[in-house]
C-alpha cells in the first residue's frame, strides 16, 4: 500500500513539472511573437513605448507634453477634436506639423506651427489659419473668409478660439461678447448703455447679427445688408408698405445704433432732434389736422406751423407709423406723412 502511494506522488510531481515547463516555454514564445509583430519605433525610447493617451498617434508628443503644460494639452480629449471614434478627428501633427527637428532635439527647436506665444515665437497668422482651414474650409459659414475684414487684418483662428479646453468662450453665447470686446472696445461701452440689445443679459450674442468668418454684406452682417439682418427678428418692419419711409428701406442704422444708446429704442438721438437731421423743423398745421384742405405754399407761408414740438413723443405724437404705413386714404391729413 505504501509503495502505491509513493508511485502516485511521483506521477503527480512529474505531471506538475511538465505543465509548468510548457507554460514557461509557451509564454516566452508568445512574447517573442508580439515583439516581432509590433516593434517599438527607433525614435521612441523603449522604456516609454508608443502608448497614445488621447489622440491617435499622440504618443510622440505626450511623452513630454502633459497636464502640467499651459494650456493643458490633454484637455483636448473633452472637445470634438478629441473624439477618436470619428474618422475626421485630427492628431497633434495635423495642426502643429510633423515637427521632426523639434522631436529630434527634444524640444530645443521650434515646432513647425506654434499657436501660442511662450517658449517659442508665434507662427504667422496665415500659417496658423492654414492648419485650421485644412479641415474647416468646406463649411459655407467660412466660404468668405479670404478677403474678409478679420483675415485682411491678420486675425488668426486661435485669436478667438481655444482648442485644448472643453469650454471655448467664443462659442458660448454668455461669454462670446467678452472675446469680441477684446478688440471692439467701443462696442463694449455701447452695450452697457441704458438702451441696448440683450447682449449682456445673455439672450443675444455678436454672432446673431455678424459672421466673423466673412460675409457678402457690409460690416460682416450675416445677411446681404443691414436691413435684411435686422428683419430676421423685426419682421413687422420689413414691409413693403404703401407709403415707405426711405431711411428705413435704406439702412436701419441711419436712425438706430444697434449696440446701444442712452435714448430709448436704440435711437441715435431723441426726437425731434433725430428727425430734424433730415426734415425741416415744424409743428402741426392745424387746418390740415382738422381735415381741411391745406393752403398752397406762398413766399410767407409754407403750410406748416413754425411751432416746434419737443414735448411728449415730439414728432411721434403725430407721425406714429414712422417705419411705413399701408393706409390708402386720400383725405387730410394724408397718410403719406406716416401719420397713421
Amino acid at each position: 500500500m505504501k509503495t502505491f502511494l509513493k508511485i502516485k506522488r511521483l506521477v503527480l510531481v512529474a505531471t506538475y513539472c511538465a505543465a509548468v515547463g510548457a507554460a514557461l516555454s509557451g509564454g516566452a514564445a508568445y512574447a517573442a511573437d508580439v515583439a516581432q509583430a509590433a516593434p517599438v519605433p527607433a525614435s521612441v525610447p523603449a522604456a516609454v513605448g508608443a502608448k497614445d493617451l488621447v489622440l491617435t498617434g499622440d504618443a510622440k508628443c505626450t511623452r513630454c507634453h502633459d497636464e502640467g503644460d499651459s494650456p493643458k494639452v490633454l484637455g483636448i480629449a473633452q472637445t470634438k477634436h478629441g473624439v477618436r471614434a470619428d474618422g475626421r478627428t485630427p492628431t497633434c501633427t495635423s495642426c502643429h506639423g510633423q515637427s521632426e527637428q523639434h522631436l529630434a532635439q527634444k524640444g530645443k527647436v521650434t515646432p513647425d506651427v506654434v499657436f501660442k506665444k511662450g517658449a517659442f515665437a508665434l507662427s504667422e497668422p496665415a500659417k496658423r489659419n492654414e492648419a485650421c482651414l485644412t479641415c474647416h474650409d468646406k463649411d459655407a459659414k467660412r466660404s468668405h473668409w479670404e478677403g474678409s475684414q478679420h483675415q485682411s487684418r491678420d486675425v488668426a483662428c486661435n485669436s478667438c478660439h481655444e482648442l485644448h479646453t472643453a469650454h471655448d468662450k467664443v462659442r458660448d453665447k454668455l461669454t462670446q461678447p467678452e472675446v469680441c470686446f477684446t478688440c471692439h472696445k467701443e462696442q463694449r461701452t455701447q452695450v452697457n448703455k441704458p438702451s441696448h440689445h440683450p447682449i449682456v443679459e445673455g439672450k443675444m450674442s455678436c454672432s446673431d447679427c455678424h459672421n466673423p468668418h466673412g460675409s457678402v454684406g457690409p460690416k460682416l452682417m450675416k445677411r446681404d445688408s443691414v436691413v435684411e439682418t435686422c428683419y430676421t427678428c423685426h419682421m413687422e418692419k420689413r414691409g413693403p408698405f404703401v407709403h415707405n419711409h426711405e431711411p428705413v428701406s435704406d439702412d436701419c442704422s441711419n436712425c438706430h445704433n444697434p449696440h446701444g444708446t442712452v435714448t430709448e429704442s436704440l435711437l441715435k438721438a431723441r426726437p425731434p432732434f433725430l428727425c430734424q437731421q433730415c426734415h425741416t423743423p415744424h409743428g402741426p398745421f392745424i387746418p390740415q389736422l382738422l381735415g381741411q384742405q391745406a393752403a398752397p405754399n406762398t413766399a410767407s407761408q409754407s403750410g406748416k406751423s413754425t411751432t416746434n414740438l419737443t414735448q411728449g413723443r415730439s414728432c411721434l405724437n403725430c407721425h406714429t407709423q414712422v417705419h411705413g404705413t399701408n393706409n390708402p386714404a386720400t383725405t387730410n391729413p394724408t397718410p403719406q406723412f406716416n401719420l397713421r
